[in-house]
């Protein structure tokens, strides 16, 4: 499967997931006057929000190159996965947590809590699908490798947005959820207050990470260990090269630069130098398709 179909099939399945999910809480929201909820649903259309640019992303980085962007728009999905951190930064974690301060000395008690109860339950169920869809997706391309090895190596920072989302909006539902459920069980609408500035805390800390992680990305990351690796090797193998003096990867999305210098065999010709030179470079991009350009340099050291 494909980096694209992989992370596409993902994001529809939280897109489809969080558009239910938003709409049932806003409902909910109303009826009852819960702060948290009305924090867990103004975070479900960010969440809506934030699949729509990761789509935007994915395909905007399938553009061809240009004279302006010769490398191709691979980056791009890591622009607006970065925008998407920030959006769970300032309107999920900001706006939760300034929902939950506001309530904390205003709330007017919850009205039919038994009708947000059964919300956050319905919820927690279709978020905890969605999260299993996005792991399912996640399992195809980690194979062996534990999720937080993956989680650290992998450059598909749409699937790790998506991941972080589904995890945030598992755990803030059910932060919710015992936020409700102590401010029926005490009378205490309070607990609610607290609920919604955990959520909020939770949102905060998550965009954070995956700003960070995505960072990387932004200002030029190679490709993991393994495909460095397997390149590397490949290189080493082939009869044309008696030894690779320096390798450089650069992730561009789904796509991969090579930059070779090489100790070449001995030939009769330039010519001959030429045809192993390309030669190596039309197998690598065979072998691995995410190789787009490969730039070639023979010498004789580093």
């Amino acid at each position: 499967m494909s980096h694209n179909d992989t992370s596409t099939k993902s994001i529809l399945f939280a897109l489809l997931a969080n558009l239910g999910i938003a709409i049932t809480k806003t409902v909910a929201a109303v009826i009852t006057g819960s702060g948290a909820m009305l924090a867990e649903s103004i975070h479900s259309y960010a969440d809506c929000g934030n699949q729509g640019l990761l789509f935007l992303g994915l395909k905007a980085s399938t553009k061809e190159p240009d004279s302006e962007h010769p490398l191709g728009y691979g980056k791009e999905i890591y622009f607006w996965s970065f925008v998407v951190a920030m959006i769970l930064f300032s309107m999920g974690g900001l706006f939760s947590v300034y929902e939950g301060i506001h309530k904390l000395s205003m709330h007017e008690g919850l009205r039919s809590p038994v009708i947000a109860i059964i919300v956050l339950s319905v919820s927690i169920v279709l978020e905890s699908a969605s999260l299993y869809g996005c792991l399912t997706q996640v399992r195809k391309i980690k194979h062996d490798m534990p999720l937080w090895t993956w989680i650290r190596n992998s450059r598909q920072s749409e699937l790790i947005v998506v991941l972080g989302e589904d995890i945030a909006a598992l755990l803030g539902l059910t932060f919710a959820l015992i936020a409700v459920i102590l401010s029926m069980v005490t009378g205490n609408p309070q607990f609610d207050a607290m609920g919604s500035i955990g959520i909020g805390v939770l949102l905060i800390i998550i965009s954070f990470f995956l700003a960070v992680k995505i960072k990387s990305l932004l200002i030029g990351q190679s490709s993991d260990s393994e495909t460095r690796r397997a390149i590397q090797e490949f290189l080493e193998a082939r009869p044309e090269i008696e030894g690779v003096l320096n390798l450089i990867t650069l992730q561009l999305g789904s796509q991969i630069m090579v930059a070779v210098k090489a100790k070449m065999s001995d030939v009769d010709s330039v010519t001959k130098l030429i045809e192993n030179i390309n030669a190596c470079e039309a197998d690598l991009k065979k072998k691995m398709p995410a190789v787009h350009w490969v730039f070639f340099e023979p010498d004789v050291r580093k």
